[in-house]
């Protein structure tokens, strides 16, 4: 018989932990070693039990789940499989969880996908909720229709693209600067050849266009 595979659950809701552990435990080759209640205690017990997966809520105390599975990478675990569970459906974070972990469950379907993503990651598959991952594509597909109505994006380089994103954050050049490790006046002519590029003339035309145009903008 395979080992079980062995799973931590973190989350600051006792009840979400509960109702995950009774699901999860249903299975007979599943089996939860450990429950912690805040980022701290999860990254103790991934560390003394090094579980299969672990299950990170993003918003927990002390460290989020972020944080938990970037420490857990320091420590070379490379037999460890993260999912994180949020109540969160942003593209931005499920890209941040897709460079940290391997499976994003939204709280809202996660006693009905749990398994089902815990089986997927223990495969070596990445897993998102269905959910999520249709609206994913509904706004893919916004976005490439947004490319066509303007061309110019597409001749964007990556870093342009970066830089335009953040900008449609609302982020001044000295702190985008700052998050990319480049000197400001860099960023600078990086915010000019993007501004020739979609056509766009004066002080505040590019903020304008980010700002307004947020939603649809490639990550």
């Amino acid at each position: 018989m395979a080992d079980p595979i062995r799973i931590v659950i973190a989350d600051d809701h006792p009840l979400v932990r509960k109702g995950l552990r009774e699901v999860i435990e249903q299975e007979p080759d599943l089996t939860v070693v450990a429950e912690a209640g805040d980022g701290a205690e999860a990254l103790a017990s991934i560390d003394e039990l090094r579980p299969t997966i672990a299950i990170l809520d993003l918003t927990m105390p002390k460290m989020h789940g972020f944080q938990v599975a970037e420490e857990a990478r320091k420590r070379r675990l490379p037999d460890l499989a993260i999912i994180f569970l949020t109540m969160h459906g942003d593209p931005e974070l499920l890209e941040r969880a897709m460079e940290l972990g391997k499976g994003y469950i939204l709280k809202e379907s996660a006693l009905t996908e749990v398994v089902h993503g815990i089986r997927s990651v223990a495969a070596g598959r990445a897993f998102v909720s269905a959910s999520f991952a249709g609206a994913l594509f509904e706004r893919k597909s916004k976005t490439k229709e947004f490319e066509k109505a303007v061309p110019g994006l597409t001749q964007l380089t990556r870093v342009e693209k970066q830089i335009l994103k953040l900008v449609s954050s609302g982020k001044p050049s000295k702190m985008i600067a700052a998050e990319l490790h480049v000197h400001p006046r860099t960023v600078e002519t990086h915010r000019a050849n993007i501004s020739q590029k979609l056509q766009l003339t004066g002080a505040n035309s590019l903020l304008r266009f980010a700002l307004e145009n947020k939603d649809k903008l490639a990550d």
